[in-house]
Order: C-alpha cells, then structure tokens, then sequence
C-alpha cells in the first residue's frame, strides 16, 4: 500500500491509468450510465455532456485520462466510424422520395450558404484555401438531435419537417464529399481545382456502393429469411468491406461508412436487426467517441488566443444566420408559415455527427490545427444546445395543425360494431397457463363489442425431424392449453376458433398466423425479462411487434377485466398523430360501462392560458371518437412526467400505455424510457398498445419501454 501511494505520488494519475486500462474503462461505463441521464433532466442532450466529461477527465480537468492510449483510440475510432455509419442507416430515404424537390432545394440552399459564409470568414482570418473551404463544408451540414422531440409531438408529417428530413441527405453527402476533395488534395500537394480525377472517381465509387450494396443487399435479406444473426453480420461485414475497398482507392474511411449506411438502409429497413445494429454502437462505441473528443479540447489555448474566440463566435453567428436565410428562401419557394419556417430552422442548426467526424479527420490529416478544432466543438455544443431548446419552442405550435391530419387507426373493427359491421378477429398468443384466462377474458370482452371471434393460438417450435419427441411434447402441451381456452371462450360466449401451429420461432409463428387470419389485434401476456439480454438479443414481442401488420396489445391483468371500472390514458408531450391507445380504453370501458380519463401532464410552470389550450386540442382528439360516454379529461402540472402519472394511476384499475420500441436519434443516443419506469412501478393492471412498425412512427410518451418478452 505505501508502494503504490510512493507511485502515486511521482507518477501523474492519467499515466498510472494508463498502465492499468481496466480502471478507465470502469469509468467510462459510470460516465456514460450517469452522464447523459443527468444532461437530459436538464433538458439538454446527452451527448454535450459526454464532450463535456471528457474535458473534465482530460489533461484540464481532473487529469484522469491520458489523451491517447492505444485502447481509447482504438474504441474512439469505432466509434467515429459507427457514427457515420449509424447517421447512413438512419436517414429516412423513403421521405426524401416522397419530398424530393423541396428537400433538394431545402438541402441545396442549407448546405450552400453556411460553406459560402464559412470559406468566407477562414479566409477573413488568414487560412488558406484548402482549410477554408473545409471549415465551410463543416458547418453546411446538420444532425437532426432534436428527432426524438417532433417524433414525440407527432409532427413528423408535416410537410416541411419532412423537407428538412429529407434534406439531411444532401447536406451530409456533401460535406463528405467536400472533406474527400480536401484530403485529396492536401495529401497530394495539388491545388483545390487540380483534383478534379480524384472527383471523378469518387462519384463513380458513391455509385456503385449506394446501387450495387443496395441490390446485393436486399438479394441476401430476401435469401437470409428471418435468420437475424446471419443479417446482422453481413450488415457489420458491409462497413468493413466498403471501407476496404475505399481505403485502397485513398477515400476517407468516414465517407464509406457514410455510404455503407446509405447503401444497406433500405435492405435492413425498421426492424430488429437495425435494432441490433444502432443498439450495439450507441451504447459504447458513440458514447465512447464523444468523451475522447472531449479529452482534445485545449481550452487554455483556445481562451488565451483572442483572434481565436472572435473567429469561434463570428463562425456561429454565421452558422444561425445562413441557416435561418436558407429556411426564410425556403418559406418563399414552397409556401411555408412561419412556424413550420423556425421549426425548419432550429432542425437544421445542431451540428454533430458530420460535422465532428469531419473535423476530426481534418485535424488528422493536418487541415486543421488544434485550435480549429476547438472552435468546432464549441460550434457543436452551442449548436445542439440552442437548436435542441429552439426546437422545443417552435415544433409545439405545429401539432394544432397535426390535429386535423389525424389519421385513422387499425382499431376501428373493434370499435362495436358502430363505425363498421365487418367482424372482428382477435389473436391470442396462449403459452402461460397463469395469465391464459385473463387474457381470453380481455379478448372476449374486445369481441363482444363487435360481434367478433377471439383465436387462441398456441405455437409447437419446429424440430429437427417431425416425429421429434420435443415437437411432439410441445403439441400435446399446445392442445391442452387450446382446449383450456375454447371451453373458456364458450363459457364467456364469444366464437372461437383455436389454432395451433407448428412454426420456426414463437414470435413469426403468431406474426403469420395472425397475418393469415386477417387479425385486427394481437393479445398478448407480459413477461419480465427487461434487461441487458432482452435489449440487445430481443424477444417474443419484439419481433412480433417488428413483424406485425397489425397492432399489439400487450398485457398485465392483475384482476379479471370484467372488473375494471377506472381506466387512465396517459399523454404526455401533446401530440401525436394517433388515437389508438384512448379508442382501445374507450371500447373496454364500453364493454365494461366504465369511465375512461385522459390525462396529460405539462410543466409546473405551465401557464393557464397554455393549459387551456391543451385541454382544447385534447378535447378535438376526444371527439373524434364520437362515444356516447366521451372521456374526461385532467391536465396535471408536474416536474416529473413518471411521478405525476404513478400518483394519478392509484385511483384507477388499469393503465393503458403505448407501446413504441426504442428509437434512437442520428446521433446514436437513445432517448429517455419514461413507460419503463411506469411499468415498472405501476400496481395496477397495464395494457401496452403497439401500432406495427410500417406505421409506427410516433411515441405518445416521453419514452418507450424495454423489450418485453411474451408469457
């Protein structure tokens, strides 16, 4: 012991850490458990607090970490590259399909006017060309942080929310392919414009990777089935491959996992493997990349270098200008108001994923200097901090609009028989004995309200051979379990048609079946395998949920609903273009004669005019549902969303949750699981309702709960 306080006392703690990389890396995980957690409360994102941890480990801080260690660069380099690739794979290419001529011309304008006004001051303050024009390419592109946010508010419909989605593509590519010709012509000692064979051939390798990856990519999804494991690979494989081919043809490895992103995005589509695959890289690698970024900060140099600080803040003045320019040309071309204007320009300022690894590389190779790079990642944390909070503000005034675009849900078979006399089909996934006649009673009591038909559905997993004494087990155990529950559904007078089916897994076996048999709901019960595992290899419903065509109501009945009287709705963060999980509460408490209420919970600082105006948009939800017993609803001021709904919930018999698997934002970090926590805590029943993941594209909820396996 005092050995190592002698040690301690001649050698510096970041090079005594160095010897022994087990510790930092213990607390890397503490900082990237804790850090974001506690930025997100604050309303800020997570990510500005990991560069911000970096400083204060660094060689400024508390002297911690060594700036460069073999494993820190190692992981800090997959990172960057998960990153870019994660920022690829997550651009929705469908969207810019459909708004492809404004989020071209949105694109064009945001991505031209900031690199215009970025060469123009590096060029004010003396750097030369090459530099310059890298600066500007920097600061065009944008991260849309703030997704998570309009996703919850349910505002990605609107059309110029969808440009400036849309419009990400163009900014990003761009700034690729401007780093590209940079490198290129640093390396080589050639003038800007005397590169024009190396774009050449950048062009041509952008499309072959987005064409020719796109097509053998879908061609081995078609082939690999539902083999998850073999998918995820050759997704990871891709990376690796296209970056190789790129490093041999001198293209920055930052710009093919760009490219691999783009070329496999459609191939994987929204499903688990994507899942897997953005899980896998935000929850280390990312996180890890940013604090690294953090540990580079000199601040001593950038703060003791006046010129420097008056280039920083002329740079993100430019940055709020040319963007909010690009949004006001972009009002005039397509007619936008100047609400959906601001949102477009708050969307557009973070500067994170692209911006980084290109300032990153530039500095690498010797385009930037440290104090350049200081300057940009105080351009990103201002940037994300400020376009985070602006989004906040402006993207709210959008949802009255959302109101009237209101789609129609998948829930109106079930809705009594009122809105249409087509018959009702309920799947009922039957495994666990304890939660079966619940289940059957909550399916029959949905029937009822349609005259409909509940299927029980028990799944025997395939065997090797078919005379396998395991399938054979699993039948017989099946068709108990299926004989249990007709004589239940025939107690309960309901029409049942039981089913069992042999199938691969569980959850495509219920997927088809349900698909087969044209359900208007799958019923399922709830586990509680929550963790590490459940999150990173999933579960039954998980991939039901992916898989489904239509929604997923997932169970905890802690009593028969025949007795449920009191029934919460929860909505938070107002609104979403969805009515599905206050209509399924309200068809129940049609069945039952109970009472449903809608509750919404808003800061404590609320005023009363701004609640007055949620309860009116709340009110215009409620009557589309044109019931005879209409909801009612309560408004709640409170700092904390989870506590306000579990102090609300003890007064009712059953809570009904949506259900939206976790979505992370183009910077790789997850958000917020706010239904978790309620799940978790809640001490009464739970039905979680999930739309299919083809329509799934807003949360009601500040957060979204972890994989729940079936029962």
């Amino acid at each position: 012991m005092e050995l190592m306080l002698q040690v301690l006392a001649v050698e510096p703690t970041a090079q005594v850490l160095a010897k022994e990389p087990i510790i930092p890396f213990a607390i890397l995980l503490v900082v990237i458990l804790v850090v974001p957690i506690i930025f997100e409360r604050l309303r800020l994102p997570g990510l500005v607090g990991l560069v911000l941890s970096g400083i204060v480990l660094g060689r400024h801080g508390w002297n911690l970490f060594p700036t460069e260690t073999p494993t820190m660069s190692l992981l800090s380099d997959i990172g960057l590259v998960y990153l870019m690739f994660v920022a690829g794979l997550e651009i929705d290419l469908e969207e810019f399909r459909r708004k492809k001529i404004p989020a071209f011309g949105f694109g064009s304008l945001t991505f031209s006017l900031p690199l215009v006004v970025g060469v123009f001051l590096s060029r004010s303050f003396g750097y030369e060309w090459n530099a310059a024009i890298l600066i500007g390419s920097i600061v065009a592109s944008h991260t849309l942080l703030a997704y998570p946010l309009i996703n919850r508010l349910g505002v990605t419909s609107n059309a110029a929310v969808r440009t400036t989605i849309g419009a990400t593509v163009i900014t990003n590519l761009g700034a690729l392919l401007v780093l590209a010709l940079c490198l290129a012509a640093n390396s080589d000692n050639l003038n800007f414009w005397q590169v024009i064979p190396f774009f050449n051939l950048l062009i041509v390798y952008t499309t072959v990777v987005l064409i020719g990856c796109n097509w053998v990519g879908k061609e081995f999804f078609r082939r690999a089935g539902d083999d998850e494991g073999n998918q995820f690979l050759f997704v990871l494989l891709s990376v690796f491959i296209i970056a190789f081919v790129a490093q041999l043809l001198e293209i920055e490895k930052i710009v093919a996992a760009f490219l691999a992103g783009l070329s496999v995005n459609e191939a994987v589509g929204e499903g688990p493997v994507k899942e897997k695959v953005v899980f896998v890289g935000s929850i280390l690698f990312i996180p890890i990349f940013f604090v690294h970024l953090g540990l580079r900060i000199d601040l001593p140099t950038f703060f003791s270098s006046l010129i420097t600080l008056q280039f920083t803040i002329l740079l993100v003045v430019g940055l709020f200008v040319s963007k909010f320019i690009a949004a006001f040309a972009a009002k005039l071309l397509y007619h936008y108001n100047w609400q959906e204007t601001l949102t477009m320009w708050s969307l557009s300022l973070p500067q994170v994923g692209v911006t980084l690894a290109a300032a990153l590389v530039g500095y690498e190779n010797g385009l930037l200097s440290p104090i350049l790079l200081n300057s940009v990642i105080v351009l990103m944390l201002v940037s994300s901090t400020v376009g985070s909070l602006m989004t906040s503000r402006f993207a709210v005034g959008l949802t009255a609009s959302a109101l009237k675009e209101l789609p129609s849900t998948n829930l109106t078979h079930i809705d009594a028989g009122k809105r249409d006399s087509s018959p009702s089909t309920i799947v009922v996934p039957v495994y666990n004995p304890q939660t079966q006649q619940y289940l059957i009673e909550m399916a029959a009591l949905l029937a009822r309200q349609a005259n409909g038909r509940i299927i029980p559905l028990a799944i025997a997993t395939a065997a090797a051979h078919m005379d396998a004494p395991q399938l054979e087990n699993s039948i017989e155990r099946s068709e108990r379990l299926l004989l249990k529950a007709t004589a239940l559904s025939r107690v309960l007078g309901v029409e049942s048609e039981p089913l069992l089916r042999i199938d691969d897994a569980f959850a495509q076996g219920i997927s088809r079946a349900a698909r087969e048999q044209k359900a208007d709901l799958i019923l399922m019960g709830w586990g509680k395998r929550t963790g590490l595992r459940a999150r990173l290899f999933g579960n039954v419903i998980d991939s039901v949920l992916w898989a489904s065509h239509c929604p997923v109501a997932v169970t905890r009945l802690l009593e028969s609903p025949k007795k449920i009287q009191r029934i919460l709705v929860p909505i938070e963060n107002f609104m979403a273009p969805t009515l599905q999980p206050i209509q399924f509460a309200q068809i129940l408490a049609e069945a039952n004669q109970a009472q449903v209420t809608v509750l919404s919970v808003c800061e404590r600082r609320t005023s009363s005019s701004k609640i007055a105006s949620r309860r009116s948009q709340l009110s215009q939800v409620v009557s589309k549902l044109a019931s005879a017993n209409p909801p009612e609803i309560q408004i709640i001021a409170h700092e904390n969303v989870a506590q306000a709904i579990l102090q609300a919930a003890r007064l009712y018999d059953l809570v009904v949750l949506p259900f939206v698997r976790n979505r992370t934002s183009p910077g790789g970090l997850a958000i917020s699981d706010v239904t978790t926590h309620l799940a978790r805590q809640l001490t009464c029943s739970i039905v979680m309702l999930g739309e299919p993941q083809r329509t799934q594209s807003v949360t009601v909820l500040a957060g979204v709960p972890s994989p729940i396996p079936v029962t």
